[in-house]
C-alpha cells in the first residue's frame, strides 16, 4: 500500500507542476484557453487516487490523522511530494 501511495504522491507532484506550467504560461501568457483542460483532469484523477489510498491507510489503522494529513498537505504544495518521498520510503522499508 505504501508503494502505491509513494507512486501516486510523486505522480501527483509532477502533474501539479505540469498543471501550474499550463495555467501560468500556456493559458495566461499565451492565451490558450484550452491549455488546462486535459492536464487538470489528469491531475484531478491522480489526486483522487491518492486521496482514496490515504483513506484506505486510515481505515486499516496503519496511519494516524497526523500522517495522513501530512501526505495530503504535501499534495497541495508544489514540490512538497518530492521532499515527502524519502520519509515514505523509509516507512515502506521499515514495514517490509
Amino acid at each position: 500500500m505504501l508503494r502505491l501511495i509513494r507512486i501516486s504522491s510523486l505522480l501527483d507532484g509532477i502533474s501539479f507542476l505540469v498543471l501550474l506550467y499550463c495555467s501560468i504560461y500556456e493559458k495566461r501568457i499565451l492565451g490558450n484557453e484550452e491549455a488546462i483542460r486535459i492536464p487538470g483532469m489528469i491531475h484531478g484523477g491522480i489526486f483522487s487516487i491518492l486521496l482514496l489510498l490515504v483513506i484506505a491507510m486510515l481505515v486499516t489503522k496503519k496511519w494516524g490523522l497526523n500522517r495522513a494529513g501530512q501526505v495530503m498537505l504535501c499534495a497541495l504544495i508544489p514540490f512538497a511530494p518530492f521532499f515527502l518521498d524519502p520519509s515514505l520510503k523509509r516507512e515502506q522499508q521499515a514495514t517490509s
